[in-house]
Parts: C-alpha cells; sequence; structure tokens
C-alpha cells in the first residue's frame, strides 16, 4: 500500500520506508550507497532515520579509511 501522501508530519519524515523505492533511492544518494547497501542497511539497523544516518555515515568512513 503507498503511503498517503497528504498525511504528512514529524512522524514520517523520522522513518525511512525501505519498501517505497523512492526513499531507498533518496537515501543512498544522499550517503553515497547503491540501494541494495541502503536497503540492507535499513534491514539491519531497523527505519529510524537518525540511527540510519549515522549508520550510513559510519559505513562510508569505514570505506573512506581503506
Amino acid at each position: 500500500m503507498p503511503d498517503d501522501k497528504t498525511k504528512q508530519g514529524q512522524q514520517d519524515r523520522s522513518r525511512v520506508a525501505g519498501g517505497e523505492t523512492y526513499e531507498v533511492a533518496y537515501f543512498a544518494s544522499k550517503h553515497g550507497l547503491t540501494q541494495e547497501q541502503a536497503r540492507d542497511l535499513i534491514a539491519r539497523t531497523g527505519n529510524d532515520r537518525a540511527k540510519l544516518d549515522a549508520a550510513a555515515e559510519a559505513m562510508k568512513g569505514r570505506k573512506d579509511a581503506r
């Protein structure tokens, strides 16, 4: 079932909907990840945007350190 675009609020912005292709694509491009990497991160971390941002930055930090 697609998101109801008329119901927007803080609760919607604090989560990443892993089932929504456009949200995964945005999250992936924001952090320089592939969509597959973003989906894996969502599966491991959950859909809390703050936790995902932190995990993506940590992942990027490990990648840059190589």
